[in-house]
């Protein structure tokens, strides 16, 4: 047994008699900083063994059974999204991908490498520098997700790493055939598109990357055609291959294990943001819209473990927050997106129904759609966050988005967009932090929808 296999293996038993191989591992590693950190997932991961889920459904099949080696620990799997997904698609898959690296913990300890963040279809600002390679650490609490799962960035996976190499890559895939019946299953197919380019000298597959290109590279690739949740990766990452770092391309090819239960739940509590963009939020709700988390009862514990609040715990600040989406929404969903004359109706007998002379909108809509909207309203005080050149330029522009969100999450009534992920989102946030689902679950609706169906009512689950 290797000793780094050793050390993690006296991590998880806690003996006495383990220091020696601990203390010799620690000694022959370089980068301190890079040894506290991988005790402190590993030890994170132990604390958070009780919450673990043994979603195992699925049984490879026999053309994948193989013998492998005994994998040495920690193993890492890495993961990525079809390019043209969204900021808040991407969220969702991370928690898919969360979900199954807690149940591979079950057996082995798996540390889930982080993507860094890329410019997105709405990151469009000109003059804040590269929106590439963004770390988690921007966006998102690290300490917070390790509390459910052992995460770390991409940027410290390489540093661990010997050379910038994945040792197996998997692009997922749809069945080409299509599908009659929905059933479980995956196999090992020719690759409908293959965006990996193979280096027959180095014997090495090149591609994204998430923006390293030539600087990152898989020895091995393959595509794999899958029809099920992401826990049919379980017993092929834990049988099929013994490859220390493994990578599943195009995640977004398989579903959440299941939807609204309190494992999603508890995955979705932990993605805290930063804090350093709750507090630009918080001072723009206390400047602008004269709303404080103690007189909204919105206060945060530090711990979302512990954190469990009833509805109507929440009170919000007094202010009508809207998710207004535009842009591309307005073309390709037409019937679901109000036009702006009606979308200021709706709002107003809102405004009117909640006593609330303050409105807040968070929208992609360009400066001229937000002014006609502002005109319709003219009897009430509209806000949009405009940050500050040096926000934008410190956080760019997926920091302006999670600053409109929080500060939605935080009104007294809310009012979304049908099938918005972005809506969804903050309705999420709002059954975190306790409101009632008749001031969450709300939508715009266009002027020829009679029945205006609202959302669904995802509710919080904490067992």
């Amino acid at each position: 047994m290797s000793r780094q296999r050793q050390v993690f293996r006296c991590l998880s038993h806690q003996s006495h008699h383990c220091h020696y191989h601990t203390s010799q591992f620690i000694l022959g590693l370089k980068n301190l900083k890079l040894v506290i950190l991988l005790l402190a997932i590993h030890v994170n991961f132990l604390l958070s063994s009780e919450d673990r889920d043994d979603t195992n459904s699925y049984e490879p099949d026999s053309k994948f059974k193989v013998v492998v080696e005994e994998a040495k620990a920690p193993r890492y799997l890495l993961y990525d999204v079809n390019p043209g997904e969204g900021f808040n698609l991407r969220r969702d898959v991370y928690m898919r991908i969360a979900v199954l690296v807690q149940n591979l913990n079950d057996a082995a300890p798996w540390i889930l490498v982080l993507p860094p963040w890329s410019r997105l279809y709405h990151w469009k600002s000109q003059d804040v520098g590269s929106q590439d390679m963004i770390p988690w650490s921007t966006f998102f609490d690290l300490p917070s997700l390790r509390k459910f799962v052992p995460v770390m960035e991409f940027e410290d996976f390489l540093k661990i790493n010997r050379e910038p190499v994945i040792d197996e890559l998997y692009y997922l895939q749809n069945y080409k055939e299509g599908w009659d019946k929905w059933e479980e299953k995956m196999d090992k197919r020719p690759c409908i598109m293959n965006p990996y380019n193979f280096d027959s000298k180095n014997k090495l597959w090149y591609g994204w990357f998430f923006g390293y290109n030539d600087e990152v590279a898989a020895r091995k690739f393959e595509c794999i055609s899958v029809m099920g949740h992401a826990s049919i990766f379980k017993p092929f990452l834990l049988t099929n291959t013994s490859a220390r770092s493994v990578m599943l391309d195009r995640a977004e090819t398989v579903l959440h294990d299941r939807y609204g239960d309190s494992v999603f739940w508890k995955v979705r509590r932990s993605m805290r943001f930063s804090k350093q963009l709750r507090d630009v939020a918080d001072a723009y709700r206390k400047l602008h819209l004269n709303s404080t988390d103690e007189e909204d009862k919105t206060v945060l514990d530090d711990d979302w473990i512990n954190m469990k609040r009833n509805h109507g715990d929440a009170r919000g600040g007094a202010y009508l927050a809207v998710h207004l989406r535009r842009a591309d929404f307005a073309k390709v969903r037409e019937k679901d997106v109000p036009s702006l004359k009606y979308a200021a109706k709706q709002i107003k007998k809102l405004s009117k129904q909640q006593e609330l002379k303050h409105i807040f909108v968070a929208t992609d809509a360009p400066l001229e759609e937000y002014n006609e909207l502002k005109k319709y309203l003219k009897d009430y005080k509209v806000h949009r966050y405009e940050p500050s050149f040096e926000v934008k330029k410190k956080y760019k522009d997926g920091a302006v988005a999670i600053i409109d969100q929080w500060i939605c999450a935080h009104a007294r009534y809310f009012v979304g967009t049908k099938e918005s992920t972005f809506s969804f989102r903050i309705q999420d946030e709002r059954e975190i932090l306790g409101f009632s689902p008749d001031t969450t679950f709300n939508r715009l609706c266009h002027e020829k929808d009679k029945t205006c169906e609202q959302p669904t009512r995802w509710l919080i689950s904490y067992s």
